[in-house]
């Protein structure tokens, strides 16, 4: 896992100044450069140089300004309310949104291109599928045909079964046997074969 973290750490810096990261983003580059020298778990790379957890107070000290805030919509754009900036929230959430309704809501989906938080159902946040790019293969040389194999959509969730098929030069297609919740675009999705992990990529 240790080979794993200096190229974690690379993404997470390059992934800083796509957002706009000045002065402030290199210190916070070098503090993870510091980690990479020790044993601390693989997860902590995400969060250490993040105070008090507040990832969305991060974003707007040091990235490209104060995250704006926008509307609340349901799926077919009807304004529900509004939000406080889309960093805020995340696929499934359900709790800290800041409107009532008499009944539980989730966000099902968020929309930077219109700056739109769209709440639902708890089976809206359900899905039999995810297509995912930035294909990177491991214990597999490449998917043949389709192939059967466990998929994980973030680091909490056990793993559910999937045929997954190549659907261009960097894409592939994943089709759950049983719906999963809470696919969320811009995460990573894990491929196990068996025991191994057979590659992943970035979901859509």
């Amino acid at each position: 896992m240790n080979k794993g973290k200096p190229e974690l750490a690379e993404r997470i810096r390059t992934n800083m100044r796509g957002l706009g990261f000045t002065d402030r983003g290199t210190k916070i580059s070098k503090k993870l450069k510091v980690l990479n020298k020790t044993n601390a778990p693989a997860l902590l790379l995400e969060i250490c140089f993040v105070d008090d957890n507040d990832y969305a107070g991060f974003i707007d000290g040091y990235g490209q300004g104060k995250v704006p805030e926008g509307n609340f919509v349901d799926k077919d754009g009807k304004v529900l309310g509004r939000h406080k900036g889309i960093t805020r929230y995340t696929i499934g959430q359900r709790k800290g949104l800041g409107i009532a309704f008499g009944h539980p809501v989730f966000v099902t989906e968020i929309r930077p291109e219109t700056n739109e938080v769209v709440l639902g159902e708890n089976r809206d946040v359900f899905t039999y599928e995810l297509d995912a790019d930035h294909i990177n293969f491991m214990s597999i040389p490449d998917i043949q045909d389709e192939m059967l194999l466990k998929a994980k959509i973030r680091y909490s969730h056990s793993g559910s079964m999937c045929k997954v098929t190549r659907t261009g030069e960097d894409t592939i297609h994943c089709e759950f046997l049983e719906p999963v919740r809470a696919v969320t675009p811009g995460q990573a999705v894990v491929l196990y074969d068996g025991e191994y992990v057979a590659g992943g990529g970035t979901i859509l």
